[in-house]
């Protein structure tokens, strides 16, 4: 007779036990999914840098932040990266540099993006950004949105620096200026390779010595996750500039680029270095390389020296191909110096506007337009212009020498049939600029150039 009302309660309890777990369980859910966006200070952030899961993200308040940015250990994912966030509009969160230690350094972190937030470097003799030498890699960093000033103390501190294995690293709507080396990629006994980059849309101005320098490679190590295939580094819709300083006395490029490894992974990368405005030096070419390049859909202007220069310079030059350039230089336009033993790989220059004292230096001249530095302004719109009024389109002499580029060979290289602007080339190729428009969609100025949907 009392088996009823035992049975009763005890199904009551389980009715109660079974509606506070549903009740229960999608408001935990809930916690741990808005547990995933923190909202940092200056006074709270080093503690919850410690302690990040992957597809964490970390809101950085406006404000001054005094002790660095630590990146040391976090670990996203591809579908899940960790991301540091500084305000979009408004007041930015400013990082100030320290004596003695990096702003940012990285160690031993993968699938970080780290976007909008200031490095300021008081003028100290530290980096803005390192992924450090004792680290044993660092792959799949994102750094978009910087702005990194006050790194200029001498020709050795650098704004974004990487001195260990490092791939995937994506650098982009960032803009640095007086650095004493803007990006400084690698380090200089080719024992800590950078692979697989991407660096896009960058304003890089007024540095003491490289605006960007990619460092050659020594044999490649074998670590677990880095790419072992062939592999390609993007420099493309980036502004280089050397208007103003820049040291004489060791003189250097606005972009150098260093060969690959030797043998083995990696010996077949290549650079791609395409829709980029290089902007004056008065002591070095705007560009120099050697290995692998791809250099296309660019636009070169130095009033002081020279444009483009492929040589040896720790090894040989290898597979080159220049093209649907518009060059501009007082001094040399396209130099190509071969080592002894570098003339069995492929290398050709076609389609190029050249307009300088030596047009061309290595390559023949069939295909191209060239003449000296004084007729630019016959066959160009406003060559002698200042920024923001400086237009490179081809004028009607130029547009009747039309047909130098090479399609089916231009194919193999990505967004080739697009011009300096983004636009579809409708007829043969020549110069930086499709032949059939009328306007450049964005006069080349001290900026970071605008991002353009493909056409």
């Amino acid at each position: 007779m009392d088996d009823g009302p035992v049975g009763l309660i005890q199904m009551i309890k389980s009715t109660l036990v079974l509606f506070l777990a549903l009740v229960t369980v999608p408001a935990c859910a809930s916690s741990i999914s808005a547990a995933t966006v923190y909202t940092v200070n200056p006074d709270n952030y080093l503690a919850r840098l410690r302690i990040l899961e992957p597809g964490a993200t970390v809101r950085l308040m406006p404000g001054e932040y005094r002790n660095g940015l630590p990146v040391q250990y976090l670990r996203g994912t591809a579908e899940a990266p960790v991301t540091i966030l500084g305000p979009e509009t408004g007041p930015r969160a400013i990082f100030l540099a320290r004596p003695g230690h990096n702003t940012v350094s990285i160690i031993n972190s993968s699938y970080v993006t780290i976007r909008n937030v200031d490095l300021e470097g008081r003028n100290l003799r530290v980096d803005g950004v390192k992924c450090e030498g004792h680290a044993d890699w660092a792959h799949h960093i994102t750094l978009d949105g910087l702005r990194v000033r006050g790194h200029g103390n001498n020709q050795q501190t650098v704004a974004i620096s990487t001195k260990c294995p490092a791939w995937g690293w994506v650098i982009r709507n960032s803009v640095i200026t007086g650095a004493g080396t803007g990006l400084y990629l690698g380090n200089s006994d080719g024992r800590a390779p950078f692979v697989a980059g991407v660096i896009e849309h960058n304003l890089i101005v007024d540095t003491i010595g490289y605006n960007l320098q990619i460092k050659h490679q020594q044999l490649r190590p074998s670590l677990p996750e880095m790419p072992d295939g062939v592999s390609a580094t993007i420099i493309r819709h980036n502004v280089f500039s050397k208007t103003n300083g820049g040291s004489k006395e060791m003189a250097r490029p606005n972009v150098l680029v260093g060969h690959w490894p030797l043998a083995g992974h990696g010996s077949n990368d290549r650079y791609l270095v395409y829709g980029n405005f290089f902007y004056q030096n008065q002591h070095e070419s705007l560009f120099q390389g050697e290995g692998n390049i791809a250099l296309y859909n660019n636009l070169f202007v130095n009033d002081s020296g020279d444009a483009i220069r492929i040589r040896p310079h720790n090894d040989k030059v290898r597979s080159i191909s220049v093209f649907y350039n518009t060059i501009v230089a007082a001094g040399a336009g396209i130099s190509l110096l071969r080592g002894v033993d570098d003339s069995s790989f492929q290398q050709w220059a076609k389609g190029n506007e050249v307009f300088a004292r030596a047009p061309l230096a290595g390559f023949g001249y069939e295909g191209n337009l060239v003449g000296k530095y004084e007729e630019a302004v016959n066959y160009l719109i406003k060559p002698r212009a200042p920024l923001g009024e400086l237009n490179l389109l081809p004028g009607f002499r130029a547009r009747t020498r039309a047909g130098g580029g090479d399609e089916p060979r231009v194919r193999a290289f990505p967004d080739a049939l697009l011009d300096f602007d983004g636009d579809m080339r409708e007829t043969a190729g020549l110069g930086a600029y499709a032949l059939d428009k009328s306007q450049p969609r964005w006069r080349p100025t001290l900026e970071i150039k605008p991002v353009r949907d493909k056409p």
